[in-house]
């Protein structure tokens, strides 16, 4: 049995806390974080190391983006690609070497896209578009057993946001998102993980915005988080679970934590 956990933490030195507070409860093998914030030589290995976490891949940068990938099975760093064409840490791609053997985990942090869903006039929408395209390409030639994770910036299904009808033309939400995104599940047939145990329409959010001191209030939530696995990697998964009480911990993310369970 091998857990992996995906997780968009804002900051991991900031939020440490909780990122230990989750590992004493869950004790995950594989921990995928995104929006790190902090180059590699300030990554707090040590704090993970305490935890049993002994294995790394970290592609980060000064104060923004960059993503992390610890865990207590042996892993090597497998691939980075620079799917925003800019150079900017948004990938990490490991393969296990030990329990899990031959399987590979790709921790991705899409573009937000930012807040006009045009990209003749918001160049970051148009941003978001191509690197989901290159993503897709990449995709189209996947040959190995292969679990794609984080924060992809979009909810695709009505269920997976509080109002599809007010949220239709808000970027994350938006037709043209869903179909890019759509074209990326097919150019692999990736199976939606989460989607496989929490069977749409049923609620399923993994975002929150700060603007609501309260994110219960309202429950005006986002499935912006996604696990997507290969066809045959995907009938291993024996389980997944949403973690939406650690919004509600002290100086939280704004996202919360996602496990898959997998019997290799």
């Amino acid at each position: 049995m091998v857990s992996v956990a995906s997780w968009n933490i804002n900051s991991v030195r900031l939020r440490m806390p909780i990122v230990e507070r989750f590992l004493t409860e869950q004790s995950v093998d594989v921990l995928c974080l995104q929006e790190i914030k902090c180059q590699e030589h300030q990554f707090p290995y040590e704090a993970f190391r305490k935890l049993g976490y002994e294995h790394f891949a970290i592609h980060g940068q000064k104060g923004y983006h960059g993503v992390a990938t610890v865990s207590r099975i042996p892993l090597k760093e497998f691939s980075r690609h620079d799917w925003q064409d800019n150079g900017e840490a948004r990938h990490v791609g490991v393969e296990l070497t030990g329990p899990g053997q031959d399987m590979v985990i790709e921790n991705v942090y899409v573009p937000a896209g930012g807040d006009v869903p045009d990209r003749e006039v918001n160049t970051k929408f148009g941003q978001k578009l191509d690197f989901l395209e290159r993503m897709t390409r990449w995709a189209d030639a996947i040959d190995r057993p292969t679990l794609i994770v984080g924060d992809f910036n979009i909810a695709p299904l009505e269920s997976d946001v509080w109002s599809h009808k007010q949220l239709l033309k808000v970027v994350s939400h938006t037709p043209l998102e869903v179909e890019t995104l759509g074209k990326f599940r097919d150019a692999h047939g990736w199976t939606d993980i989460g989607r496989e145990f929490i069977r749409d329409p049923d609620r399923y959010y993994s975002w929150w915005s700060y603007r609501s001191k309260d994110y219960r209030v309202g429950d005006r939530g986002r499935r912006l988080d996604h696990m997507w696995a290969s066809p045959d990697l995907a009938k291993m998964a024996t389980a997944h679970h949403v973690h939406e009480d650690a919004r509600g911990w002290e100086k939280p993310s704004d996202h919360i934590p996602l496990v898959t369970e997998f019997d290799l």
